[in-house]
């Protein structure tokens, strides 16, 4: 038994009260993505925060929670253009609990009834990708300049606003499908490769290629 049922205080009553209500409300959490389908845009997520249950003896005991499924999965996304990145099992996300039931605008978008009187509760919830914690942190993130980065940070794609320069490091080769217009200098291992290029003919009725 719990000793404050033994007690006839009326405030101490309300609070266990509220916080047995509160233990209903969910708002966020970590959690790690169990399975990904990139049909649906949707995952499998483990809940990265244990609950607590107590035995026949009131002995707590932590437990993983169930599995949340068809999680929808948020990337940046708007006016037409969508950033997405690849999604693996373990990788770390942030896990957000609606305040009303979504099931209606998760199938059919727009503004939608909800479809259940719930509330806050495990079944409307959605990813975001990103949240790290320390055990998987990323390392020698630059405090100068934005990146588009590979986690290993060996590969990545550049802004630097006090230089106004770009840089792209690609250790596997940069590939460009599509016709492809240059405004500047055009230089490929410290030499000009622009219309400044040319070449020397040898002999008077000599023709250069390109043509000079």
């Amino acid at each position: 038994m719990d000793s404050r049922q033994r007690w006839s205080d009326e405030e101490e009553m309300l609070r266990v009260a509220i916080d047995g209500l509160l233990t209903q409300v969910w708002t966020s959490l970590p959690g790690y993505i169990v399975s990904y389908d990139a049909t649906t845009n949707t995952a499998t997520v483990q809940l990265g925060v244990q609950g607590q249950i107590s035995g026949p003896d009131q002995t707590p005991k932590s437990v993983n929670y169930p599995l949340l499924s068809g999680v929808p999965v948020i990337f940046p996304r708007g006016g037409g253009g969508t950033l997405t990145f690849p999604i693996s099992a373990g990788d770390e996300c942030w896990v957000s609990f609606a305040c009303r039931a979504i099931g209606g605008w998760k199938q059919s978008g727009g503004v939608q009834p909800p479809n259940d009187a719930r509330r806050h509760d495990l079944s409307d919830a959605v990813c975001h990708i990103g949240p790290m914690s320390q055990s998987k942190k990323l390392s020698a993130i630059s405090t100068s300049t934005v990146q588009l980065r590979s986690d290993d940070g060996f590969t990545y794609v550049e802004l630097d606003p006090v230089t106004k320069k770009v840089n792209i490091v690609a250790p596997g080769g940069f590939n460009v499908n599509g016709n492809t217009v240059f405004t500047g200098q055009v230089k490929a291992n410290g030499k000009r490769i622009d219309e400044s290029h040319t070449h020397t003919a040898q002999g008077a009725t000599a023709v250069t290629t390109p043509v000079n």
